[in-house]
């Protein structure tokens, strides 16, 4: 295989990676700035961190001294 065309298949790839992330990034939906993590009303997020539930309540009752 001579250089030119190994420089020829390569640069056919590369330009194909690029065109196929392209693409890619057209068929995204689009999304407005205002719109970006806001929640609907009725989905509000569960808060995290430590929670006393009832399984903790049971332990702590059977871990006393």
């Amino acid at each position: 295989m001579n250089k030119l065309t190994r420089r020829s298949f390569l640069t056919t790839a590369g330009l194909g990676s690029v065109g196929a992330a392209v693409a890619a990034l057209a068929v995204q939906p689009d999304t407005t700035p205002g719109q970006t993590g806001q929640l609907p009303a009725e989905e509000k997020p569960q808060p995290k961190g430590y929670k006393v539930t009832e399984h903790v309540r049971k332990y702590y009752r059977t871990a006393r001294v």
